[in-house]
């Protein structure tokens, strides 16, 4: 998954930004010249919800189609409408980080959560609704060990 950071906002509280997502195999396959890099599944997503209410990274079930993601295991999930039964799905990649991802309902807007925010070093700026990513170079980073 790579998050751009530019974002713009729809509504006030609100941060939606746009990011590209990856199948990991299909990207393991090309750098070891099993297949062709237009083989490669993988889709940029616009109007992508940052929802700190939310704990991992969900998708439309259209788009795990499309990335030809493999189930994981199916989990009860709570929702604002209750607790439900739901499908993660696994090998996504990028920024470099690999994430399952939860399938949403249909017609809904894929959204990001606080795990994958903070393993990616992406925070956010909620006074001018904005993301930005943290340092990782040799003399700064937001990785730690203490």
């Amino acid at each position: 998954m790579r998050p751009m950071v530019s974002t713009r906002n729809r509504e006030m509280g609100k941060i939606v930004t746009r990011m590209t997502v990856t199948n990991r195999i299909d990207r393991a396959d090309f750098d070891r010249q099993m297949i062709a890099a237009d083989k490669v599944r993988s889709i940029t997503l616009n109007n992508v919800l940052i929802d700190t209410g939310a704990t991992t990274l969900c998708l439309p079930a259209d788009i795990i189609e499309g990335l030809g993601l493999s189930l994981l295991k199916e989990v009860d999930v709570e929702m604002a409408s209750g607790i439900r039964k739901a499908r993660i799905f696994r090998d996504l990649c990028d920024r470099e980080g690999t994430f399952e991802c939860l399938e949403l309902p249909g017609g809904r807007n894929p959204l990001v959560g606080v795990i994958s925010l903070e393993a990616l070093g992406i925070e956010l700026d909620l006074k001018n609704q904005r993301l930005f990513t943290l340092p990782i170079s040799p003399t700064e980073t937001y990785l730690t060990i203490l």
